[in-house]
């Protein structure tokens, strides 16, 4: 069952991989067209230039030539709609701009703080040599959207990922609550029959051929199993439904359930629990549901100690909004890397079973009693600390 999730995780990084190479190859593409539509706005800006420089030409009367042909500069000067132009000369004269603003193409004291701005982190200037002339131009709209598109890529990217992901788990988590259902009732279902058969037979048994004191002891303790099976049976069938909730003192709760793993245990192990005079502290729980994940706990805490010896320890913390119940070992631990997912069903470091102790944990705590339940602390080779917290009792 644990190859599920490492292949999972690997998928994971595989797809990880993918967005990242699939994001580097939009960055480089969306660079390349902005530094060639960079070097496009320049030639531009350059054309620009010189059909300025051109119409002030024509219009000086010391170099006035009447047969000059200014359709095409005028054409150029006209072709300009995107880029904002500054002719400028030397100490920093503006002559003139162009594509500012209606209104901001003569402010000058606009302009001003605009020409300090380009001279900081605008394009480089265009200049004629020998006339100490500058064209100070800044980038398009156009160029500057496509500069910042990266950006918007990796928001939308961010968003539909975060979307798909939250989506898949929902409609995944909603999936696996009906199958865990439906197999929890079909097993009570199940097992009601040949309870319900055992049951008569020991009642059989008991009158009609067994009278000895050992023999009548046999037959209690098949009772007791079969008792066992039967809230067993009673659990599963729960799953699935709202249970019913009672006030129950949850230090005699949690002695009951230490009873019964004490009574299964190897004799090497230690069981520590508060002192029997503790304060009564009231939560509602559903009894044999909490009971059961409790048993759960503590029995892949019997499992995990080395050589069957051994603590295991439980005790309460009354916080002020919740009930906080740790139960401790000296076990095995549990590794880093499996600690998110241990409450997966289908988990499970045990040669046996179905992995499902854990998730039906979570579930009924979370789901049906409203708490939390997760791992507090877990060290390789000295143990692992499970916390259970509880709402308190209104």
């Amino acid at each position: 069952m644990m190859d599920i999730y490492n292949q999972r995780s690997r998928w994971k990084i595989y797809l990880a991989v993918a967005g990242i190479i699939i994001l580097f190859i939009s960055l480089y593409y969306t660079n390349y067209l902005a530094q060639r539509l960079r070097e496009g706005e320049r030639n531009k800006a350059s054309l620009l230039f010189y059909a300025y420089d051109a119409i002030n030409n024509a219009n000086d009367p010391a170099a006035q030539d009447l047969e000059t042909d200014l359709s095409l500069p005028l054409s150029i000067l006209e072709s300009n709609k995107d880029i904002p132009i500054m002719w400028v000369k030397s100490q920093n004269i503006v002559v003139s701009a162009i594509n500012f603003g209606p209104d901001l193409d003569s402010n000058k004291a606009f302009l001003q703080q605009r020409l300090i701005h380009l001279k900081k982190k605008g394009p480089k200037p265009i200049e004629i040599s020998g006339e100490d002339q500058f064209l100070y131009y800044q980038n398009s709209r156009v160029l500057e959207l496509l500069t910042y598109f990266p950006y918007v890529q990796l928001l939308l990217l961010a968003a539909f990922i975060s979307v798909g992901y939250i989506s898949i788990n929902n409609a995944r988590r909603a999936e696996q609550n009906r199958v865990w259902v439906g197999m929890a009732k079909e097993t009570a279902h199940q097992l009601g029959t040949p309870i319900s058969a055992i049951i008569g037979w020991i009642e059989h048994l008991r009158e009609s051929h067994y009278r000895r004191p050992d023999e009548l002891e046999v037959l209690d303790e098949m009772q007791n199993d079969v008792a066992r099976l039967d809230l067993i049976a009673d659990r599963f069938s729960k799953i699935g439904s709202a249970p019913i909730l009672d006030p129950v003192n949850v230090y005699a709760q949690m002695r009951e359930i230490t009873n019964y793993i004490r009574r299964r245990a190897s004799r090497k192990i230690i069981f520590e629990e508060p002192v029997e005079n503790s304060t009564p502290l009231m939560v509602n729980i559903n009894p044999p549901l909490f009971n059961w994940v409790v048993e759960n706990i503590m029995r892949n805490a019997l499992d995990a100690m080395e050589e069957g010896t051994g603590t295991i320890k439980w005790e309460v913390h009354d916080h002020a909004h919740d009930i906080e119940i740790n139960i401790s070992d000296t076990g095995k631990g549990i590794p880093p890397s499996k600690l998110k997912t241990i409450f997966e069903p289908g988990f499970t470091t045990k040669a046996r079973g179905w992995g499902l102790g854990l998730s039906l944990a979570q579930r009924i705590i979370e789901n049906y009693h409203k708490g939390r339940i997760h791992v507090k602390h877990s060290k390789l080779g000295e143990g692992t600390v499970f916390a259970i917290h509880l709402p308190k009792k209104a």
